[in-house]
């Protein structure tokens, strides 16, 4: 996408009703998710929709507005639970990427669900707004897309957080030459095969998720959660949320054609294609924190390590018992951490 001159068309083939899922008040599905609001924009003919709360009583006059990035095949509901406590710090805006599987973002091009095409769209959608300086959060395969969005409009960030990012880690060079040979042929021709098979392969997977969610403990017990236990921290507001989503993608298993393309892209930037994304970690200049649980399954120590080798004035915390979904599963600590390190840094940048 760019800013300006183009209109995005909605894919006909992509079903964005579920109005069930939206709400003018949040509130009226949950008290804890009050003053959050459904908002519908025209993005030059692409309807996006977006979770809004306005900055609650006592925050910092001028706050720069925190922009929620959620993770693959999510939507900005992932962030239910964290809007509330980051309202303390400024407007909250959270909202769904093009070419998922929860969300209500028309899909304007067929690839719309790839990390970078994500990452022009948030220029777009940034621009008609008119948000000029952020605080920008980025979850999961959400912070790959916080990363480009930043490196593509560095003006428009003034601070970048990222959680259990889906960022490239050392490769030995046996690891490089796999990678650069069956499996970039593993990436072309999987996806197209996969897609194929959604109409039988998408119910199963669906099922499968949806018995993690009833059934935690069992999940954690056998060693089949990729959450780092997190699934057992949600708030029971979430996981009933997250259960009537899974429901309701049963009847539209087409929809996880772009969690095959976002799960193809993810694999591409961390394994094959790492250039870009490695310039853009060298290149981009605003304040960065790194936000990771040390129980987290899916971006292990060793990718911490290596991005804080290539970038030492980046900022880590570290959530301790923590996995994969900080900011849905410990929604307070994860607020309080970013609130101080922003008061961290604003002070540091007075002083100096």
């Amino acid at each position: 996408m760019h800013d300006r001159g183009r209109n995005y068309p909605r894919d006909d083939g992509d079903d964005i009703s579920g109005a069930a899922m939206r709400y003018p008040d949040w509130g009226e599905r949950s008290p804890r998710w009050a003053g959050i609001r459904s908002e519908t924009l025209d993005l030059r003919g692409t309807p996006v929709h977006l979770l809004r709360k306005p900055a609650a009583p006592g925050a910092p006059p001028g706050a720069p507005v925190h922009l929620l990035i959620h993770p693959m095949a999510g939507s900005g509901t992932a962030w239910l639970d964290t809007v509330g406590p980051l309202s303390a710090y400024g407007t909250v805006i959270a909202p769904d990427l093009p070419g998922t599987l929860f969300g209500h973002t028309g899909s304007p091009r067929r690839n719309a669900a790839r990390a970078e095409v994500n990452a022009r769209f948030l220029r777009a959608f940034t621009s008609e707004l008119g948000l000029e300086r952020v605080v920008l959060h980025g979850w999961s395969m959400g912070g790959l897309v916080a990363l480009l969005f930043t490196d593509l409009a560095p003006r428009r960030v003034e601070r970048l957080v990222l959680a259990a990012p889906t960022l490239p880690g050392p490769m030995t060079a046996a690891e490089r030459a796999w990678w650069q040979t069956l499996g970039r042929l593993a990436l072309l021709a999987g996806p197209p095969i996969v897609r194929g098979l959604l109409s039988v392969l998408g119910p199963k997977a669906l099922a499968v998720k949806l018995d993690a969610l009833a059934n935690p403990e069992a999940w954690v017990a056998r060693g089949r959660d990729s959450t780092g236990g997190d699934i057992l921290r949600l708030s029971p507001e979430m996981t009933a949320l997250l259960t009537d989503q899974l429901k309701e993608a049963r009847s539209r298993p087409r929809r996880l054609s772009g969690a095959v393309t976002a799960f193809a892209s993810a694999s591409s930037t961390m394994f094959v294609n790492r250039r870009p994304v490695e310039t853009a970690i060298g290149r981009i200049s605003p304040p960065t924190l790194l936000a990771w649980g040390d129980r987290d399954p899916v971006i292990s120590r060793v990718v911490i390590d290596h991005l804080m080798t290539q970038r030492p004035d980046w900022d880590l915390h570290v959530f301790e018992g923590a996995g994969h979904v900080i900011p849905a599963a410990i929604p307070d600590a994860y607020a309080e951490a970013v609130a101080a390190w922003l008061t961290e840094h604003r002070t540091v940048g007075s002083r100096g």
